[in-house]
């Protein structure tokens, strides 16, 4: 069933640059409401919520947060609901992608403590059972949680916790128990900075050239990872799980992954 976007309130984690910016602003484009984004860098977060209320008035506002830090996530949270007072859309986008020995606990707070913890205070403010109005939980995992590779062992351990925790909380028991849907999407190699020398590091020094192993692949453009971002939440169901790579629309991908931990939980068996 289709979701229309019009006149909603919307909550994105790392929202400042790259696809959270793109996808600000086509859900600008969509009609919401209101948009909320969050992020640690604050001048490319003022400037972007300058740049787009000059446009779309009074309907972005950035707000400095570390996700990694409750009082400010959960502040962020409360700023947007004392406005409003409810949330339609949580975008949980935040993330890092280093493995080096100085950063790699951060990366594993921000793609997937944090996460956790956004998700479960947006679940229980959402919850129609609690006296919330329901709502919808997407979640950034990446390919990287699916597939295999030598090279950032820690970063897709983290995106395979995220796609794991998504698809359990957001099972059809809890989605029918309480009316908030949580999505996971699953992007390929995107052109942001997040796979920049200065940025994206391996665990050691057997991967010196890891940023241009990874560029080998087809990247694809922030705008077609917004797009398809946009699409997940129009069209997604609860617990599906979403490819959005190579430039092409969002795929939903739920029957693959639900038919690999199948073949998993037979392997228990064999």
């Amino acid at each position: 069933m289709s979701s229309d976007l019009k006149e909603k309130v919307v909550f994105m984690t790392g929202g400042a640059i790259g696809i959270g910016a793109a996808s600000v602003i086509l859900f600008l484009e969509e009609g919401v409401k209101h948009i909320a984004i969050t992020d640690i860098d604050v001048n490319a977060g003022k400037q972007l919520e300058q740049d787009l209320n000059s446009k779309y008035p009074g309907r972005v506002s950035f707000i400095k947060c570390d996700v990694t830090n409750d009082e400010e996530l959960f502040a962020a949270y409360d700023q947007v609901l004392k406005q409003y007072g409810y949330i339609d859309f949580v975008i949980n986008n935040a993330g890092l992608m280093n493995d080096s020995p100085k950063v790699y606990k951060k990366a594993i707070e921000v793609n997937v403590t944090a996460l956790v913890t956004s998700t479960l205070k947006a679940w229980e403010f959402m919850r129609k059972d609690k006296s919330g109005k329901g709502g919808t939980i997407v979640n950034i995992s990446s390919i990287a949680g699916i597939v295999q590779a030598p090279f950032v062992p820690i970063y897709q351990g983290t995106k395979s916790a995220v796609l794991q925790f998504s698809n359990c909380i957001g099972t059809k028991e809890n989605y029918e128990a309480t009316g908030v849907k949580v999505l996971t999407v699953c992007y390929g190699p995107t052109n942001t900075s997040l796979i920049s020398k200065q940025k994206l590091h391996s665990f050691c020094d057997l991967y010196p050239h890891v940023t241009e192993i990874i560029e080998k692949n087809r990247i694809q453009s922030v705008e077609s990872a917004a797009k398809g971002l946009i699409e997940v939440c129009k069209q997604g169901e609860s617990a599906s799980t979403w490819l959005v790579a190579n430039d092409k629309k969002a795929k939903d991908i739920t029957p693959a992954v639900k038919k690999a931990y199948s073949a998993l939980l037979e392997a228990l068996f064999q």
